[in-house]
């Protein structure tokens, strides 16, 4: 019977041990991921009050140009944000492509004015000399290159250049041309159309004469979705990626909510006004930066519609096991950043 009683007595003394160990490493837990995101927090802050030192190196002339920002009036009639790290052999392509389509359609309409800038995320590899190469070909008032220095990753890449732009639209897309540049047309007209029923609704409305507003002055979103492909997909990849993709959705899901199917695909647009409130706000840096635009939009108010683009797969594709680990990291900080309000959203 004693022994009984000791039995009883120590496995409760295990089961309460166990209990206690849960407890230190679920605070531990919940203490590390508090700590980074106000961390995060704290950098942002100073980001958004540090002035801007940039320049855009000029090959031909040897000369820097200051960078414009974000609230300079609009000069160009659309600004392409293309991030790139170690994209030697996929970026030249692209650009090829993309330089054809806006010297043909700038020819064709005299109104179309353009500039591409290309982000070197701190590339180890011969990406900026590809780059350079472009501008000098093209000129530094069309192509220009801003040098991360140091690797900081995509979504730091393109706020950067979504910052230093020029146009009324601004497009972000990929350096290794998966999506045709010429679906471009698709997004911008649904912008104009988003655009052109917003300024209706606040006419009926009374809250201002908008007959004068701009298309930069509007705020509205457009994001390339490549859902329509699910399907096929589905059918050609191995069962283990069809499971960590819809655990993914499910995650994105919870943490940004309904609204858009597919929030990582690398084609969006958005007009200046858009632009200029969500990425002086977005924080994360890496994968999910896109969710946390889907975000940023709905807290905003910022009307954003999904719109089908031609999407083909190709070589290289930098996205590993590693990297949906990353990305399930990133979504649990926006839930946390901005559900304990610790990340503002400044209007």
């Amino acid at each position: 019977m004693v022994r009984l009683l000791l039995a009883e007595n120590m496995g409760s003394w295990w089961w309460s041990l166990l209990l206690l160990h849960a407890s230190v490493v679920v605070l531990s837990v919940a203490a590390f991921f508090l700590e980074f995101v106000r961390k995060i927090g704290c950098k942002h802050s100073l980001e958004r009050s540090a002035a801007s030192d940039a320049f855009f190196e000029d090959p031909n002339s040897l000369n820097k140009v200051p960078c414009p920002t974000i609230f300079d009036p609009a000069e160009k009639y659309i600004s392409l944000i293309i991030p790139a790290f170690n994209e030697e052999h996929r970026l030249p392509g692209a650009l090829v492509e993309t330089m054809n389509y806006l010297q043909q359609r700038s020819a064709a309409d005299k109104s179309f004015t353009y500039e591409v800038l290309i982000v070197d995320d701190g590339s180890t590899d011969k990406t900026s000399k590809v780059a350079f190469d472009f501008v000098r070909k093209y000129k530094i008032d069309r192509v220009r290159v801003i040098l991360l220095g140091r690797n900081h990753g995509k979504g730091e890449a393109i706020r950067k250049g979504m910052l230093h732009s020029r146009g009324e639209l601004l497009l972000m897309l990929d350096a290794d041309g998966a999506t045709k540049v010429t679906d471009l047309e698709k997004l911008e007209c649904q912008i104009h159309m988003l655009a052109k029923k917003n300024k209706e609704i606040k006419s009926l409305s009374g809250a201002s004469d908008d007959s004068s507003q701009k298309l930069s002055d509007i705020e509205v979103a457009a994001f390339g979705s490549r859902a329509h492909l699910e399907k096929q997909a589905l059918a050609t990849r191995k069962w283990y990626r069809n499971f960590l993709m819809k655990g993914f959705h499910l995650v994105v899901l919870l943490a940004a909510g309904p609204g858009i199917r597919d929030t990582q695909c690398g084609f969006k647009m958005f007009t200046r006004a858009a632009a200029q409130k969500l990425f002086t706000n977005i924080r994360l840096k890496r994968w999910c930066f896109d969710v946390e635009l889907v975000y940023l939009c709905k807290h905003l108010n910022i009307p954003m519609i999904e719109v089908s683009v031609n999407w083909s797969e190709i070589p290289g594709s930098k996205v590993r096991l590693t990297s949906i680990i990353h990305m399930l990291f990133e979504l649990v900080l926006i839930r946390l950043g901005y559900g304990l309000g610790i990340w503002k959203v400044y209007t």
